[in-house]
């Protein structure tokens, strides 16, 4: 069953009927709650909504881009993402007196018909810069810097998973005070945590059963030894990202996604089992020209009319099970569609995704950050995945 999809919309519910009228940076004002949280069992499957259509590639693209530790949206143009193009063509216009517009920028870009620095595509210190080389100032000069080194938290965070997984430091921040002035835009979720458990004998088991690994236990020896020497993971591992300002109907999605999939990437470095994937939320809006699309999103309760009107466009639908006289009722009528499939609300979810690595090309004899560079988007697709027609 998809949980997901019902706790993003009862969230969305929540925010409409008890969100707070308030203006933003944007002049197109919100209505906000605070402090929520969203979970989810990556078990359950892939946490890509079902109940709108997702920009998949767009997704996956922008978290490689993270974890490249890159900065400059070139990268994004070459992979036809755009998400960022409004901040970064906002900071460029601040740059030039007669700008061009974003599409010829783009253009001559793509054609290596122009004269521009390459710092000009520079994003700032953004979340792949602190993530893989956050600076550490050592001294000061008056105004010039003596001495400086690079953290690369994402590298550290692997290797104290392999060394040390049950810490409570298992964590990766972007919120640097010190280069936020410097940022294109302040992250707005701006840290995550992981937690790491041993796996039961049973969840071992369970695990063995997909498939992945050759072989069976033959009964002779040490059971979980002979797991171990086939790879089968020991532990479980959960993500928790935070977030100071959330749009709930275009960025929440996206966010879910997105570190579903870093959650199943760090897994699949550390040889692990995603578990939970959990979302604390803290200013939680909805912009004011989001509210009706929202709304069709949550969806209404179709009529008994109108799902009777969906079932005659069945061409196996059969009139005749609608029964005659006393027989039908209200009730006989809506188990008739149901029993036909015909949804109940406007916008019901269907089940979730799987997601698929393609590693067939990584290197096994290296981390998983030195295959970054050779990592393709699409190296990373759902399979099942259904979203509305319409």
């Amino acid at each position: 069953m998809n949980n997901l999809d019902k706790k993003y919309t009862d969230l969305l519910q929540d925010i409409l009927e008890n969100g707070t009228r308030k203006m933003d940076r944007t002049g197109t004002g919100t209505i906000s709650v605070f402090g929520r949280q969203i979970r989810h069992k990556m078990s359950e499957g892939f946490p890509l909504l079902t109940t709108k259509k997702m920009a998949w590639k767009t997704m996956v693209t922008e978290l490689l881009w993270f974890l490249r530790g890159d900065t400059d949206i070139r990268f994004l143009w070459e992979n036809n993402c755009s998400i960022w193009d409004g901040d970064w063509y906002k900071k460029y216009k601040t740059t030039c007196s007669e700008p061009y517009t974003l599409e010829e920028v783009k253009q001559k870009v793509k054609e290596g018909n122009h004269n521009f620095h390459d710092s000009m595509f520079d994003m700032g210190p953004i979340y792949g810069k602190q993530w893989r080389s956050w600076t550490k100032f050592q001294q000061y000069e008056g105004e010039k810097t003596i001495d400086t080194f690079q953290i690369d938290q994402i590298q550290n965070l692997i290797n104290d998973l392999k060394t040390n997984p049950d810490s409570r430091r298992l964590m990766v921040t972007t919120w640097n005070p010190a280069e936020i002035d410097k940022m294109t835009l302040p992250p707005c979720h701006y840290g995550f945590q992981v937690y790491t458990r041993e796996l039961s004998k049973s969840e071992r088991y369970v695990h063995l059963r997909t498939g992945k690994y050759s072989g069976k236990w033959d009964g002779i020896g040490d059971e979980m030894k002979y797991y171990n020497s086939i790879g089968v993971p020991t532990r479980a591992i959960s993500l928790m990202w935070n977030q100071r300002s959330v749009d709930t109907f275009l960025g929440l999605p996206f966010n879910i996604a997105s570190y579903g999939l870093l959650l199943e990437i760090i897994a699949k470095a550390v040889n692990m089992v995603p578990d939970q994937l959990i979302g604390n939320l803290g200013d939680t809006h909805l912009y004011l020209n989001h509210i009706e699309q929202s709304k069709e999103q949550i969806g209404r309760e179709l009529s008994l009319e109108e799902r009777i009107e969906l079932s005659s466009k069945d061409p196996v639908f059969d009139p005749g099970d609608f029964g005659i006289g006393d027989q039908v009722t209200d009730e006989h009528c809506h188990e008739v569609c149901d029993s036909y499939s015909i949804p109940r609300k406007t916008r019901e979810p269907f089940e979730l995704p799987t997601l698929v690595i393609n590693d067939e090309f990584w290197n096994p004899d290296t981390n998983l950050l030195s295959n970054l560079p050779h990592i393709q988007v699409s190296d990373f697709y759902v399979i099942n995945y259904q979203s509305p027609k319409y």
